[in-house]
């Protein structure tokens, strides 16, 4: 599965690593190994890919990946400081949060409101459309979607969390990935390592990114759509209160024992540990909104 919000440091590391190998025009970029050098799932490499191709960097062919459009040396320098990016991404939503974005802009009025070219406007609202919580309209606008705003709406998205997943768990159609698993063990025992300094973004998509594995593995695309669609929605919330990182250890370890108990083959045990586990989760950020 896929972490979330990484194609501007992806991008950058592509290009880099392609400069590195001398790389030249028509080499071939396999997307798998480009995941397996980062520590990334393939996902955020293809996306990644996706956008080096809008600019000209690469271009693909179907059923065989991608290559580069000319040598590596001639790569023209991309403005991606993630530092900077990630500026114009939390300023863009806390102020989304609280309000103060209508729900359709212009691309001249975003860059007017936040001083920035258009390049890295468009890096950011790519990556925050990647996430789900803008779409771009026909021209130059973009769309805000919906989001959470209340302590209630945030209370019943939790509850409604805790019935769907504890449910998927028990359908019949539910199937390990070994692959995923794998995945979202070392995930977790990363994220127990270094949370403290790790950014919002990365703990809540190594949060979702476990939660909807589970729901692939389930293999009802209702399921997995509906907790996606929570995700998604409540996402901005979750930025705003998670400065308190002190549950992060015992959430991390929560998590590799529900993938122990699944792996145990025993459903209803790792069922009933995911409604509490989301359950726990809801009683404490939620008590920490305002």
């Amino acid at each position: 599965m896929a972490r979330v919000s990484l194609s501007p440091q992806i991008m950058a590391q592509i290009v880099e690593h392609a400069r590195s190998q001398n790389m030249l025009a028509g080499q071939h970029l396999p997307a798998q190994l480009l995941a397996d050098n980062f520590r990334v799932s393939r996902q955020p490499i293809v996306s990644a890919l996706k956008k080096l191709e809008e600019m000209g960097i690469v271009e693909s062919a179907p059923n065989r990946g991608y290559f580069l459009t000319c040598n590596a040396d001639e790569i023209p320098e991309m403005d991606n400081d993630a530092a900077k990016d990630d500026e114009v991404y939390f300023a863009i939503a806390s102020d989304r949060l609280a309000g103060r974005l209508h729900d359709r802009l212009s691309e001249n009025e975003l860059m007017r409101l936040y001083g920035i070219t258009r390049g890295r406007l468009l890096r950011v609202l790519h990556q925050i459309s990647d996430e789900g919580w803008v779409e771009r309209l026909p021209g130059n606008g973009w769309e805000f979607r919906e989001i959470l705003t209340s302590r209630k709406a945030y209370f019943d998205a939790y509850q409604f969390r805790a019935s769907i997943e504890m449910q998927a768990l028990l359908l019949p159609s539910f199937q390990i990935d070994e692959a995923a698993f794998t995945d979202a063990r070392r995930h977790q025992q990363e994220l127990l390592a270094s949370y403290e300094s790790e950014n919002r973004k990365k703990i809540f998509g190594t949060n979702v990114e476990f939660h909807e594995m589970l729901m692939t593995c389930a293999n009802n695309d209702f399921f997995l759509d509906a907790v996606r669609r929570v995700n998604r929605v409540r996402r901005l919330m979750e930025y705003s209160i998670a400065s308190d990182r002190s549950r992060m250890p015992q959430q991390c370890r929560e998590h590799l024992q529900i993938l122990e108990l699944i792996e145990q083959r025993d459903m209803q045990a790792a069922s009933t540990f995911l409604y509490r586990h989301i359950r726990e989760a809801c009683r404490i950020k939620a008590a920490l909104i305002a």
